[in-house]
């Protein structure tokens, strides 16, 4: 009979170490940029608009290191992300951070943060932004559960015997 040889943990080859992706934004080449917040339900974005243009058209838009169009892949949300650039007529290089809530959460705090960050450097826009209501932060959180009661407002069911 043969023997097999035992490897101890010691002599046992390691797998490469995974390399770790930061949440922080990319760092753009020492650009200049603009940085509002966007917050909606418990949703919170954090967009930086870079000084410089972009073609017309063409949305420059990175979300937690990934391209708008594959973190938002509905339609609905890309166009509400897209809107406060596309009421201007003109686009520019936006990094964001995105934290918390869901994907339509966080594509109405996108659109606040990055009309915030718009006011900033064009303050000529502000009146248009405002009615078309990309200014308005949603104040509407989801209601706490009270002791004794099953949900927020939803009370004990009452039993007669």
């Amino acid at each position: 009979m043969e023997k097999k040889e035992r490897i101890t943990t010691k002599e046992k080859t390691k797998a490469p170490a995974k390399a770790k992706v930061s949440a922080k934004a990319p760092a753009k080449a020492k650009e200049k940029y603009i940085e509002a917040i966007g917050r909606r339900k418990t949703a919170i974005a954090r967009v930086r608009v870079y000084a410089s243009e972009t073609k017309k058209g063409s949305y420059n838009i990175e979300i937690n290191g990934i391209s708008f169009e594959k973190y938002f892949p509905s339609a609905k949300h890309r166009i509400m992300v897209c809107s406060p650039f596309a009421s201007i007529e003109s686009s520019y290089a936006t990094t964001v951070l995105a934290k918390g809530g869901g994907v339509g959460a966080q594509a109405e705090a996108v659109r606040l943060g990055i009309a915030r960050a718009l006011i900033e450097t064009l303050p000529e826009f502000r009146a248009k932004f405002k009615s078309l209501g990309y200014l308005r932060r949603d104040p509407r959180m989801v209601e706490r559960k009270k002791f004794g009661s099953r949900k927020a407002r939803r009370p004990q069911q009452w039993r007669k015997r």
